[in-house]
């Protein structure tokens, strides 16, 4: 089968963040546009080459906006010429728009893909019935008429945002504690990579990993969500979120936190890719998405259909990749998609006939992942893409890494690049 990616060569280079930071803390009183142009800008002034296209994502509506993208790039330094649209995937988000620009940009072109949340910023609106009300007064004419519509100010209502999936009303937590249940995902081993995902991001912080990945940014210099004196012992005395009951697994301490952040990486074709003046530099070969059936997978469980897929066509088993990056929602999640993975039956309902073989949790996410860095939905994507061309860049030449995201509504995508 022909790779996704075969019409022409795309190159992606690392790009930049702000510190995440744990939402209604040190970035609450700046906007998802404030933090773009932030990011934005300090991009186009580390390397000083204007992109020919933006695309950015944000998975949290807001009544301000309707193109973020483009309200980025007019409010930035980038030429107004520039062309930018916007685009959403929930978790998936920034992945998604940096496979929307592979798609678009020429061998002679370079492109920045990103995304933000601000979690602290929610938007509160009016409900349907509310809004049409409101709506309405202008066309109403007689007083006995205002009158009427005076008196059904009682049944004003607010829209709160519940954080649930629309369809199914359960949220990604009750998802995933589902799944984990399911599939007999014990709570230990969960926070063991929880634990895990803290102590890889301390020991690549110490090694400077980060340091040109991450800049300060509204006086927050670095990374607030990162717990360096966790431990098991610590993680075991969290009590279950999702499900109170004996059976509950899933803790603040091994789900994601809701975050503040943003994040972009660099795009080039090949003509363009010499332009970007950074040694982190990785081809994109390859990608998959995928979409399954939420109550009989599971609604997080789209990475793995999408990987074997993804691995096959390309000929490679799990063991000749480098690097795996699995987005960590939650450590059930991960934990999850590992054990789908390896389950032979699964991977016939996948439809691939290759044997991969046993899972290398030894290459996954060695400098820490969303557990400890934090999970701004729209920025997660651009995040983990920096983080892994840096990391295969380091490695050597030929490197091959896995970037996986889940995201809500039974979707995921996945993507493969080389040194």
């Amino acid at each position: 089968m022909k790779n996704k990616n075969s019409n022409n060569e795309i190159w992606l280079a690392a790009g930049l963040r702000t510190p995440f930071v744990k939402e209604g803390k040190d970035l609450s009183g700046i906007s998802a546009i404030d933090m773009s142009v932030a990011v934005i800008n300090r991009m186009k002034r580390t390397l000083n080459v204007p992109p020919n296209y933006v695309a950015w994502g944000t998975v949290l509506p807001n009544l301000e906006f309707s193109n973020i993208a483009r309200d980025i790039v007019l409010e930035s330094e980038l030429p107004d010429e520039t062309v930018a649209f916007s685009t959403t995937m929930a978790c998936s988000t920034s992945l998604l728009s940096t496979l929307q620009l592979a798609s678009i940009i020429t061998d002679d072109e370079i492109g920045l893909s990103g995304g933000v949340e601000s979690m602290s910023n929610v938007q509160l609106g009016l409900s349907n019935n509310t809004s049409n009300w409101i709506k309405s007064l202008p066309k109403i004419k007689s007083v006995l008429g205002k009158l009427k519509w005076g008196l059904r100010i009682f049944k004003f209502r607010l829209y709160i945002p519940p954080g649930v999936n629309r369809v199914t009303g359960k949220s990604m937590g009750q998802h995933a504690e589902i799944t984990a249940q399911r599939l007999g995902i014990q709570r230990e081993a969960q926070d063991k990579l929880a634990l895990k995902s803290h102590q890889n991001y301390f020991k690549a912080k110490r090694k400077g990993f980060y340091e040109d990945l991450v800049f300060p940014a509204f006086n927050v210099l670095e990374d607030l969500i990162p717990r360096e004196n966790t431990s098991l012992d610590k993680l075991k005395t969290l009590k279950p979120v999702f499900d109170r009951t004996s059976k509950g697994t899933l803790t603040a301490g091994n789900s994601t936190l809701f975050t503040d952040g943003a994040a972009g990486v660099w795009m080039a074709g090949k003509n363009r890719i010499n332009d970007l003046k950074t040694p982190y530099k990785a081809k994109l070969i390859d990608w998959e998405l995928a979409a399954v059936n939420i109550e009989e997978e599971g609604i997080l469980m789209s990475p793995s259909f999408a990987i074997p897929r993804l691995l096959e066509r390309n000929d490679l088993t799990y063991n000749d990749i480098d690097l795996w990056e699995i987005h960590e929602a939650f450590a059930s999640q991960v934990l999850s998609t590992i054990k789908n993975l390896e389950d032979k039956n699964h991977l016939q309902k996948v439809g691939t006939k290759t044997n991969f073989g046993a899972f290398p949790t030894d290459k996954l996410n060695i400098n820490g992942s969303s557990i400890a860095i934090g999970h701004p939905f729209g920025a997660t994507g651009a995040r983990i893409l920096s983080q892994t061309v840096k990391q295969i860049s380091q490695m050597g030449t030929n490197k091959k890494a896995i970037v996986s995201v889940c995201a809500d509504g039974g979707l995921g995508a996945v993507v493969l690049v080389q040194s």
